[in-house]
């Protein structure tokens, strides 16, 4: 590469038909977040229906507590039959339902061309209920994650869209039934953005904006109005609170990478049973029962829980159990298969230990359990914008937004020095497939070809014939291939090496020039302006190694670039990310 690289701005080239499909996905993402909403609602009606069957024995889709049951020891089958119902149901339905439903979500996304089944549209937020419903200590974030993100499957299925239109749609819905369950819409957007989309383009950004506004427009009507656990901090906000949420969020940080590596033991443990993974969820489901007999706040989603620490009530002995006890059962239930979401577990989970540790902190416990609650989600899923602002959206006090992003910066900042993966792609990991969560901008797409070209290249005449371009090609220190133009230095055609030995095989006529005697004189070019990413392109349609660098207007050949350049671009980039200096510019 003889020229330098420059880091010049460019301005935006027009695709009219992106634009189009743009409008495309957002007439359908009205569409997909209605069914996001609607997903929500029945599975919020299905987890209430199975909660009240198995701990009261009554068909109702009212609100019920689990702690008000009256079965006592009893409680620990109940756990069990919901576990062995989701075991069969996975092993007969649909294996897909087993797990979190976030990384299943993203595997489908990167790596199944965003495909989703209706089984699994169906059978996923049906196990997630009964395993609720049952004591099953999870959320529903997860299974409305994939529930949504398979109404946005298969509505983009039914009309024959590209991968990259179901995967925006697949995300529209995912976010919309995260934003119907938790009320939370800007924090769905970002979750959608850290975790999900792996770009940040207005094909997708747009559409899922429009699904998450529908799905909230339509929650006060199916779910709630306004925050999931509405509290207001009277407490103005100190440079020693920003630093102690900082410090909290280091203590997060290291309890999500503890957490997160205990799950995947408990579930390697799992892996090592002579029984078929159809029963290990009913195994899960006696731990979890036991652990409901030490304390019923364990069992289920927890909300009433989480609504207890950010609004103080909890009582210390609780949170404490919340902290062991719920950490323990979640760590085996989920670690078994089962049907599960990780968010509000997570939220007990850092929010008991911010809640205990605030004992010790000027506010009090609520204020630190917000912060903890944001710092381990920051942790666990490697997602702190999202983190710090789901905290504030759940609770609707957003004043206490740089606490939440402290938390969140300082379990970030741990999880990626001790964390391998997040908790929710190391699943993706342990697969075989590896997923890299750091948005980056590709030099090929940013830097144009006439900053990497090799400018003013050796040209070969049209006129030339076969027998003077043999000769030519016998001395030594040729290039692989040469740019054929006419007398005007026109492209016409590139002279390869393999042009050379095919004729000396094929016996070509020596005296024919060469632009009779080349095969293709419909050469493909690019143009100085061109992003490298084009000229990537070109080089894999046509199979060679370099492309001619063109005027525009003229076609004469102004330089070349070859799959070389291409790669010393790649290197470049990575070394200026690497290497320090202390040179200060003249």
């Amino acid at each position: 590469m003889s020229s330098p690289i420059l880091f010049a701005p460019r301005g935006p080239l027009a695709d009219h038909s992106a634009d189009r499909r743009m409008l495309l996905l957002a007439a359908a993402a009205l569409v997909v977040g209605t069914g996001g909403a609607v997903g929500a609602w029945v599975l919020l009606k299905s987890i209430a229906i199975a909660t009240n069957l198995f701990w009261f024995g009554r068909l109702s889709a009212d609100p019920a507590a689990i702690t008000d049951n009256a079965l006592g020891i009893w409680l620990v089958a109940i756990p069990v039959i919901g576990s062995l119902i989701v075991g069969l149901m996975a092993r007969f339905g649909s294996d897909k339902i087993r797990g979190h439903g976030i990384p299943e979500a993203i595997e489908a996304i990167l790596f199944g061309e965003s495909r989703l089944s209706l089984k699994v549209a169906l059978l996923k937020p049906l196990s997630s209920a009964i395993s609720i419903g049952s004591g099953g200590p999870f959320g529903a974030e997860g299974p409305i994650i994939m529930t949504g993100g398979a109404i946005g499957s298969l509505f983009a299925q039914s009309f024959h869209l590209s991968a990259a239109e179901r995967k925006t749609l697949l995300v529209a819905g995912a976010a919309a039934g995260m934003t119907a369950i938790f009320g939370t819409p800007m924090a769905a957007i970002l979750l959608a953005i850290e975790v999900l989309l792996f770009e940040w383009k207005p094909r997708s950004f747009v559409p899922v904006v429009l699904a998450v506004l529908v799905s909230f427009l339509w929650r006060p009507l199916l779910i709630e109005a306004g925050p999931l656990f509405p509290v207001h901090h009277a407490l103005g906000l100190s440079p020693l609170l920003v630093a102690l949420a900082l410090g909290l969020g280091v203590l997060t940080g290291a309890q999500a990478a503890v957490l997160s590596s205990l799950l995947y033991k408990i579930e390697d443990l799992f892996g090592r049973l002579p029984l078929h993974w159809m029963w290990w969820p009913a195994l899960g489901g006696l731990v979890v029962g036991l652990g409901g007999l030490i304390d019923a706040h364990v069992l289920g989603a927890g909300y009433d829980s989480i609504r207890g620490l950010l609004d103080g009530s909890l009582a210390t002995r609780v949170a404490v159990a919340l902290l062991l006890v719920k950490a323990t059962v979640w760590l085996v239930a989920l670690g078994s298969g089962t049907s599960g979401g990780v968010l509000a577990p997570l939220l007990l989970l850092g929010g008991a230990l911010g809640f205990l540790l605030g004992q010790f902190l000027p506010g009090g416990g609520a204020l630190w359990a917000l912060a903890g609650m944001a710092g381990i989600l920051s942790g666990a899923m490697r997602a702190p914008l999202t983190a710090a602002l789901f905290a504030v959206e759940l609770t609707g006090d957003f004043a206490m937004l740089p606490l939440t992003l402290a938390a969140s910066a300082g379990a970030y900042a741990i999880s990626v020095l001790v964390m391998r993966r997040s908790i929710l792609t190391e699943k993706i990991a342990r697969r075989g497939r590896h997923v890299l969560q750091e948005y980056t901008v590709d030099p090929l797409d940013f830097l144009q070809a006439d900053q990497v070209m090799t400018p003013a290249p050796e040209t070969l005449p049209d006129d030339m014939t076969v027998a003077e371009a043999l000769a030519f090609f016998d001395a030594e220190d040729r290039h692989r291939s040469y740019p054929v133009v006419d007398g005007e230095g026109r492209l016409t055609g590139l002279l390869s090496r393999s042009d050379i030995l095919r004729w000396r095989l094929d016996g070509a006529p020596v005296a024919a020039s060469l632009v009779e005697a080349l095969s293709d004189a419909s050469q493909p070019s690019g143009t100085p302006s061109d992003p490298l990413a084009r000229i990537a392109d070109l080089m894999v349609e046509s199979g060679s190694g370099r492309v001619p660098i063109v005027d525009a207007e003229t076609r004469q050949v102004v330089g070349i670039l070859t799959r070389h350049d291409m790669l010393k671009v790649r290197h470049l980039h990575r070394t200026l990310e690497r290497e320090r200096s202390q040179r200060l510019p003249s």
